[in-house]
């Protein structure tokens, strides 16, 4: 009873095994493919653990003084 209900897992173990042998390109892209979106959901809550902040974020406009604008002198065009 056991062996019937594993069967369909021992074959798919040796299909991959056979994939990986006879065509390692298709079969390894296909490992990476689906370990890309598990590493992306899994990836984020380790680094927080470990204690990671991010960056904060880079100024999109120049600061503008918190202080009255002083006329500039001294650079008027010659008559």
């Amino acid at each position: 009873m056991m062996a019937s209900i594993l069967s369909p897992f021992r074959n798919s173990y040796r299909y991959l095994q056979r994939q990986a042998h006879e065509s390692p390109v298709l079969f390894y892209s296909v490992v990476l493919g689906l370990i890309g979106p598990v590493l992306a959901f899994g990836v984020p809550p380790i680094r927080e653990r470990f204690g990671y902040r991010p960056p904060e974020p880079i100024p999109t406009t120049y600061p503008i003084p918190k202080r009255s604008r002083r006329l500039v002198q001294g650079y008027e065009d010659e008559e």
